[in-house]
């Protein structure tokens, strides 16, 4: 009589306990993910929240110009892939500009030598003007948009700079 009642209590909690996981871990219940890409933070939000998802941004990768400001540039889970609800879904966000990056010593160094430093940080190299100065090809000045630029200032990566060098003469 004992073994029948131990049968009937384990295989009575062995029902239990499979219904209950049953329940609480929602089985066959499935939300599809859907493409985040190029979508503003703002409405991902929106549309995470009403399919009962959670979010959570990883890193704000580098500034990417093909994808607009504080946008989504890659989610894991990918889209298509199916979840479960309130389900994280791991975002990495497009800032919303390049970063901003500080000028290096420059002045008394040849055109070639601050030009590989400028491009080697993210700079763009504009043109080039003259003054009157015996060192030639020297730099002298840099410039961003028409105004004198310091060693020590910041300027968002991907800037144009102008460089100031010397014409050789006296």
């Amino acid at each position: 009589m004992q073994l029948v009642i131990v049968a009937v209590i384990v295989v009575g909690g062995f029902f239990a306990l499979s219904n209950w996981l049953f329940v609480t871990t929602n089985h066959d219940q499935k939300i599809q993910v859907p493409d985040l890409s190029k979508m503003e933070f703002s409405k991902v939000e929106t549309v995470l929240k009403e399919l009962n998802l959670r979010y959570e941004v990883i890193d704000s990768a580098s500034f990417n110009p093909n994808y607009p400001g504080k946008s989504v540039i890659e989610q894991s889970p990918t889209e298509g892939e199916f979840v479960k609800e309130n389900r994280k879904i791991y975002l990495t966000l497009n800032p919303s500009k390049y970063g901003d990056v500080h000028i290096v010593d420059f002045y008394g160094k040849t055109k070639n030598e601050v030009e590989a430093q400028l491009r080697a940080v993210g700079f763009v190299i504009g043109d080039y003007s003259y003054i009157q100065d015996l060192g030639k090809d020297v730099v002298r000045k840099l410039k961003f948009k028409g105004k004198e630029i310091n060693k020590g200032d910041k300027l968002p990566k991907k800037s144009v700079i102008d460089l100031v060098l010397g014409n050789g003469k006296r």
